[in-house]
């Protein structure tokens, strides 16, 4: 899986192993039961990809989409409010 193919309000959470920001907003996303799917950005070239194009060209993760929509480094709360808009 690459760029967020994403019907409706799917959670895609890009990551990349040892990055401390990512195991924060995963631990948020267990404690608040957020379904959401991961992709590790050094397994797949295409998901990095796909976090550069929306990064200003940098594989700055932890990027969330939803939606459709890309969330750089986001909170819990823009995620949720993501969420809401996306089912909207």
């Amino acid at each position: 899986m690459t760029g967020p193919r994403t019907g409706g309000s799917e959670v895609v959470l890009y990551w990349r192993p040892l990055c401390p920001y990512c195991m924060k907003l995963r631990m948020k996303f267990f404690l608040a039961r957020l379904p959401h799917r991961k992709v590790n950005i050094w397994r797949d070239p295409e998901a990095a990809a796909y976090v550069r194009s929306v990064a200003d060209g940098n594989e700055t993760v932890p990027t969330v989409a939803v939606g459709g929509r890309a969330l750089v480094n986001p909170s819990l709360r823009q995620v949720r409010t993501a969420l809401r808009e996306a089912a909207g």
